[in-house]
């Protein structure tokens, strides 16, 4: 078999691109009788073309075929080991069965330590309600987190150990957090069905309100998946700017106890907490406050509560304003974290300090102390989706953005960025390639050719993406993190894990001579500063493997990627969605021919 190929000359290497959508469209004609079909249904529900791409190539695969003389790639043939090919495992996470037998009540009470006052569930009933492949105690889990509350998702087909203080959503809505109320449920990418199905039986007819962004056709679609549940109420975010999207990933958790804030990565579908890397804030248990308490009562340090509120009120609906009084009713002190957030609009004076990129710039100038050296310290950044970023890196990256990053504390001088290396970690093609989903994963890292093109320069900046020391290499990222790190890489200046990927619309971009913010997008996300967690030093120290039992790592902040970051490569390749892969095979033996 011959294939005719063009080529794009980028920074590193050649973008392969076929000649003929033709042979694409014979090897799937050809895999007919050959290939077993994946049990994945296509997706009912609104996503990106990079998402419905995903889902095509796992429901109707194409083979790989070796070329005439050429070697087989060590890729070809899938690992058959249970604990690493998430492909052999079971498709649904409801048949998987832990076998850990329940703790005694006095081993319980011994194991919630400060946690205890978090429910008042027996251990028969914890363990009822232990989650699928769980064989970690709930309250374990938690205190694993503590002080920063932060967790990775749980991956299916990684050795459990990895899986050690991880969540799945299934655990979040668990009635071990809380006797559930009502919720609701902040997101971009919604499949009602899966989602009410992770909520446990008896809070499934509780009231569920679902923000979305959804317009026209797929709001059709998105009522129409809403009507078998009466308990299920939607609400729309406004977006009146164009390619703007509600991107904000965040739960509301009210319950008889409290009130719980989840602020995290993930679309509320199957694939997105199945084999991927996604990152979670949990809050603490927020009590309610007694009857009478002052206005200011309940606020933190971090003035999170006045935050949240504002952040929700940038809605304009009537269905939050109810949740906004909720959250007023509710004791929020005990929160360590600054929220973060992007709401769409242009904003001037004042306002421009209140979202996006100047709303961290804000934050680091007035609540960090400089740090000797910090100037030299490189701002690192992990997402899943890039957006334009102009011409050459002066028009975005390293004017306004780059010096929101690069505050910290006032006065502070900012090197030129050739003095402060700027570390932009996202996949290349073969950490695709050699993933547990194998090709399909990129499907959520919709970064296209028609962009690609236009910014080489950018891909200057990358790193791959290296997660071996948490065992999650193969779980493509979906989270999104932002970080001052030092060139040795044992101080964390800050941390922020976010909804917003690298881009103007969800950072907000300068207009009008620098006196307005433009945002295109809702997102949300929690800075982590050392003075919260009265820290003197004014940095964390850096864990260098989050697995690690040693007692000179209690305390250090969880960076979820292998330190120091690992640059591409003169043979590595930004994953780009929309052209095809058809030299090697991936994990499960297919290439990738998007239509």
């Amino acid at each position: 078999m011959s294939r005719g190929t063009g080529s794009q000359q980028g920074s590193y290497g050649k973008w392969t691109l076929s000649s003929s959508e033709d042979e694409c469209e014979d090897q799937e004609a050809s895999s007919t009788g050959k290939v077993k079909p994946s049990s994945s249904p296509p997706p009912q529900y609104h996503c990106s073309d990079a998402r419905k791409e995903s889902y095509k190539r796992k429901s109707h695969p194409l083979k790989f075929e070796e070329l005439p003389g050429k070697e087989p790639s060590p890729a070809k043939k899938p690992k058959t080991d249970r604990e690493d090919s998430g492909w052999c495992l079971s498709s649904s996470e409801d048949e998987q069965k832990s076998e850990k037998p329940g703790k005694s009540e006095k081993e319980e009470t011994s194991s919630k330590g400060k946690l205890q006052k978090e429910s008042r569930r027996s251990p028969d009933t914890q363990e009822k309600y232990r989650t699928p492949s769980d064989a970690q105690d709930p309250w374990d889990v938690l205190q694993a987190g503590e002080p920063f509350r932060f967790y990775l998702t749980k991956v299916t087909g990684i050795k459990p150990k990895y899986n050690t203080g991880a969540l799945h959503i299934k655990d979040i809505l668990s009635p071990l957090f809380g006797t559930l109320v009502s919720s609701v449920q902040f997101n971009y990418c919604i499949d009602v069905a899966w989602l009410v199905k992770q909520y446990p039986q008896e809070f499934r007819d509780k009231p569920l309100l679902i923000v979305h962004g959804e317009k026209q056709e797929s709001k059709a679609r998105l009522h129409e998946d809403a009507h078998p549940y009466e308990n299920v109420r939607l609400c729309q975010a406004r977006l009146d700017q164009a390619f703007g999207t509600h991107h904000t990933k965040m739960m509301l958790l009210l319950y008889e106890e409290g009130l719980r804030v989840v602020i995290h990565t993930s679309n509320l579908i199957r694939d997105d907490w199945h084999q991927k890397t996604q990152g979670i804030w949990l809050s603490p248990l927020y009590p309610r406050l007694p009857e009478g308490s002052s206005s200011l009562a309940g606020e933190s340090v971090t003035n999170f509560r006045a935050d949240l509120v504002a952040y929700l009120s940038a809605y304009n609906s009537p269905s939050l304003r109810e949740w906004t009084d909720i959250i007023k009713q509710h004791d929020l002190s005990e929160t360590r974290v600054y929220l973060v957030g992007s709401t769409p609009g242009r904003f001037q004076g004042y306002e421009k300090d209140k979202w996006g990129h100047f709303r961290l710039r804000k934050i680091l100038r007035e609540k960090c102390s400089p740090i000797a050296g910090v100037e030299s310290w490189p701002v690192i950044g992990q997402f899943s989706s890039i957006g334009s970023m102009g011409a050459d890196q002066s028009k975005w990256l390293h004017s306004e953005f780059s010096e929101s990053m690069k505050t910290l504390g006032k006065g502070v001088k900012t090197l030129p960025h050739s003095e402060n290396p700027l570390q932009l970690i996202y996949p290349s093609v073969d950490n695709v390639r050699t993933s547990l989903e194998g090709y399909p994963a990129g499907g959520s890292l919709p970064y296209g050719i028609q962009t690609a093109q236009k910014q080489p320069w950018l891909h200057t900046y990358f790193h791959r993406w290296k997660a071996e020391t948490s065992g999650r290499s193969r779980a493509m990222p979906h989270i999104k993190t932002y970080m001052r790190l030092s060139p040795d890489c044992r101080q964390l200046a800050w941390f922020l894990v976010t909804s917003a990927n690298l881009s103007k619309a969800a950072w907000g971009s300068l207009e009008k001579s620098g006196t307005q913010l433009f945002i295109r997008s809702y997102e949300l996300g929690v800075l982590f500063l050392p003075s919260a967690f009265d820290l003197p030093s004014g940095t964390f120290p850096v864990k260098p493997n989050i697995y690690s039992n040693k007692e000179d790592s209690a305390g250090s902040f969880p960076v979820p990627f292998d330190l120091p970051p690992e640059r591409y490569t003169g043979k590595d390749r930004p994953w780009i969605w929309n052209i095809p892969y058809v030299n090697a095979p991936d994990s499960h033996g297919n290439i990738w021919c998007p239509k």
